[in-house]
């Protein structure tokens, strides 16, 4: 069996999907909350939550209209 040589682009081509980074930055930005909400940074915590809740919504929206499409 002969190995073929893969040029750069052929090995980084990545398929077009929606919203696969938008759920683990909002587990980024949940994690952020909790630890500022232990912390006592109620600003930081309620911000970081209202992002990651937007984050959550935006990736639900795009999964069901990427499975509809």
């Amino acid at each position: 069996m002969a190995l073929t040589s893969v040029t750069l682009t052929e090995a980084t081509r990545i398929p077009l999907q929606f919203g696969g980074d938008l759920i683990e930055l909002a587990i980024l930005f949940l994690i952020l909350a909790v630890i500022a909400g232990i912390a006592g940074a109620s600003g930081v915590a309620g911000l970081s939550m209202t992002i990651a809740k937007w984050l959550v919504i935006l990736f639900v929206v795009l999964a069901i209209i990427t499975f509809v499409l």
